[in-house]
């Protein structure tokens, strides 16, 4: 007899579409990717909670307005409402679902239910998704690790050893194990981009201001945002169509176009000017040759699609980054903590908070000056330019314990070394995008490495998208990765 292989998991366009028709039962559908959550999720560690009541009753509500919809003649209308009806789509465990644990992967919240819903959480609930759990995050979302203090570290699929990397990683090894097809995550210095490329997924960073962080939240030192975790391009640009959006109150908001992400995605871009980037900048560090071949490999493609490549330097030096520390550090002292919750944080969290307490307000007042900076620099060396090429990251996903450092300055120094170009963009505000076009066999073990587009204007992410997707259909690449437990 012929054995055949399992067909891989839909996407998540496919999933809504196949929940539409009736082929899939959505409370089925509901039940199977609990259990999955329950056991793959488990050996990835990709949750820090899973959510089976809630899960059940998003999907009884969902059934019930596709019933309706059906009832009524009003399918079309739900679809264009609802795209991802019934879709599973996890929510990242920093941030808010009312009534369910919200711990931040910290002791110091051990325990803690969230009394709100945030508004990107919101509107991914209001899409009529199904939560299934909250995915795993490092303490505070601090680093690009995923190694909570709470629970199961995040672990990519490729290689049980490595890193699934942070901080969105239970979120990156879920969608790439094939759990579910796409995942919310946030991002303040490569946290979507950087475990999209440990696990060989899609990750995209918004431009700044293009998902609101309201109405419980703040734009802060306007580093963070919202982003999505998917296998294909264009689930990503549905995901992306799902939490963009302004609120009243936003003090830098992005007014996105009339069309949808999703519609955008298919285009063909004009002929683009693609610089190439290969120089790190946030640390002085080696590329591995791995790294630099994907960059290659993209960089002939997308030249043999009829854009135009050209070298460019580093448009500051490691040393000029560490302008960027001040925002973090004093990011990480502005947690509202007790005395005795403190004296539950890891060390790389109480090293930030110590280092950021030693700022004073006009030291703050002269970091932000130069990371603006900076920022202005690096837009004048991007201007002859509409996308920016770098690796995604400096090797392959990492062993945990090449990051995780017992001495706080030496863990974010590693970090520094691991990630030197995805901050960049949270400097400048633009949109990026971790795509996972190469992958090679180091120790007989397969890995994927990241390919990293980034934009060089704001409000560049149709563009960004459509660049992607165009990679994506003349160089595909493996969309679910099974983890080997032997």
């Amino acid at each position: 007899m012929t054995e055949h292989a399992a067909p891989e998991p839909l996407g998540a366009l496919e999933t809504a579409a196949t929940i539409r028709t009736g082929e899939i039962d959505l409370l089925e559908l509901t039940e199977r990717t609990l259990e999955s959550a329950r056991g793959v999720g488990a050996d990835v560690g990709a949750f820090a909670h899973i959510l089976e009541d809630l899960s059940r009753e998003q999907a009884r509500a969902a059934a019930d307005r596709l019933a309706q919809a059906r009832r009524t003649g009003g399918l079309d209308e739900l679809t264009a409402r609802s795209p991802l009806l019934g879709v599973p789509l996890p929510i990242k465990d920093l941030t808010q679902v009312a009534g369910a644990p919200f711990e931040a992967g910290s002791t110091a919240l051990r325990g803690n239910i969230a009394q709100v819903t945030d508004g990107v959480a919101q509107r991914i609930l209001d899409a009529g998704t199904v939560t299934i759990g909250k995915t795993t995050t490092p303490e505070f979302g601090m680093p690009c690790y995923t190694e909570p203090a709470t629970g199961a570290p995040a672990r990519t699929p490729w290689d049980l050893r490595r890193t699934a990397g942070g901080s969105s990683g239970g979120a990156a090894a879920a969608v790439a194990s094939g759990i579910v097809p796409l995942a919310h995550g946030s991002d303040g210095g490569g946290s979507v981009r950087i475990p999209a490329a440990c696990c060989g997924i899609v990750g995209i960073k918004p431009s700044r201001g293009l998902v609101s962080p309201g109405p419980y939240s703040t734009e802060g030192m306007g580093l963070v945002t919202d982003g999505i975790l998917a296998r294909s391009v264009r689930d990503a640009a549905a995901g992306l169509d799902l939490v963009a959006g302004s609120r009243p109150g936003d003090y830098m908001p992005l007014a996105r176009g009339g069309s949808r992400y999703l519609d955008l995605v298919g285009d063909a871009p004009r002929p683009l000017r693609i610089a190439i980037l290969t120089e790190p900048i946030a640390a002085d560090t080696e590329v591995h040759p791995a790294a630099l071949r994907g960059l290659e490999r993209a960089a002939e493609l997308l030249r043999g699609l009829g854009h135009t490549t050209a070298r460019i330097p580093a448009p500051f030096t490691a040393q000029e980054w560490l302008s960027f520390m001040p925002l973090w550090t004093v990011g990480a002292a502005t947690i509202p903590l007790t005395e005795e919750q403190e004296g539950q944080l890891l060390e790389l969290t109480r090293w930030l908070r110590e280092r950021g307490r030693t700022y004073s307000g006009v030291d703050l007042a002269l970091a932000l000056g130069g990371v603006q900076s900076l920022a202005r620099r690096t837009a004048e060396v991007f201007a002859p330019y509409d996308v920016v090429l770098t690796p995604s990251l400096s090797g392959p996903p990492a062993f945990p314990g090449d990051l995780q450092l017992p001495d706080g300055s030496k863990d974010f120094a590693a970090q520094c070394a691991f990630t030197p170009w995805t901050s960049t963009w949270n400097m400048i505000g633009n949109a990026a995008i971790s795509v996972p076009l190469h992958r090679e066999h180091l120790e007989g073990i397969e890995l994927p490495f990241g390919v990293h587009l980034g934009a060089t204007g704001p409000g560049q992410d149709a563009l960004l998208l459509a660049l992607a997707a165009q990679l994506e259909a003349h160089d595909p690449w493996p969309l679910v990765r099974e983890p080997d437990l032997a």
